[in-house]
């Protein structure tokens, strides 16, 4: 097991169980005591946890995964779903992205699936762009700048180093001018009851401008966020139209979420 492999399982542990010993975490991967106190030194040292006698914490109070981290999670499934999004897309359309590793991998579909497209050109203006991505997602923003068939639209705003996107006030100043055919929203929670949900609630409230600027709502997640609730509401099932996820979906889940007008796309 690599480094990069041992930091990912021990953030996850750390972020199911509240707590790490370094005994336990060393027996969980099979290293030495001593390879694991090097690892959470070093993960301390860039602040991803707290270091405690005999093991570590969280950093802060609330805990969530860096989404550099969380990118290899479910990773097969986040494919297939981005896969099935990008179906829903039509060229010459505006689409909005908030950040997260789904609508990642969403963004590099999108390039793939309107890779030979844009209107054609004329001595007079350039060639039209296949698609309009609007996001705060930095990361997105970084791989799409140098897609030349595809227009990049960033809000501004303050970076959160763990999910790499702009909040604030002046991210919600940029995406009040935009209209937008159809946002795709990662979430980090579905209830059918409360409807869908995020960690934070700055993340929250951009993912919920993007709604009301989007004529369609299309959210992607797999299947373990279903049911699940988060600190900060986005908006209720009745402004969501199509849900993306895997095939792992409980059928009473699709049930009720079909009866709150929501069409399920389990692939």
């Amino acid at each position: 097991m690599s480094k990069h492999e041992r930091w990912n399982t021990l953030l996850e542990l750390l972020a199911a169980t509240g707590r790490l010993e370094v005994e336990e975490a060393a027996a969980t991967l099979g290293v030495s005591p001593a390879t694991i106190r090097r690892d959470l030194d070093e993960l301390a040292e860039q602040r991803l946890l707290l270091r405690t006698r005999g093991g570590a914490v969280p950093q802060g109070v609330s805990y969530e995964l860096p989404l550099r981290y969380k990118s290899s999670r479910h990773a097969s499934e986040k494919q297939r779903i981005a896969a099935a999004v990008a179906e829903l897309v039509h060229e010459g359309e505006v689409v909005g992205l908030n950040g997260g590793t789904t609508t990642t991998e969403v963004a590099r579909s999108l390039a793939l699936r309107f890779a030979g497209g844009g209107g054609p050109e004329s001595p007079a203006s350039p060639r039209s762009p296949a698609l309009t991505v609007v996001t705060n997602a930095l990361n997105i923003a970084g791989e799409l700048a140098v897609r030349p068939q595809i227009k990049i639209v960033v809000s501004g705003g303050v970076a959160r180093p763990q999910t790499y996107e702009l909040v604030g006030p002046l991210a919600a100043g940029v995406l009040n001018e935009v209209v937008l055919d159809v946002v795709v929203l990662g979430v980090d929670g579905i209830d059918p009851e409360l409807g869908i949900m995020a960690h934070h609630e700055d993340e929250a409230g951009i993912s919920r401008l993007l709604a009301e600027r989007a004529s369609r709502v299309v959210v992607v997640t797999d299947s373990s966020k279903l049911g699940r609730r988060a600190f900060a509401r986005i908006c209720g099932l009745d402004r969501v139209d199509v849900l993306v996820t895997d095939a792992a979906i409980p059928a009473e889940t699709v049930r009720r979420l079909t009866d709150a007008g929501v069409e399920v796309l389990p692939v």
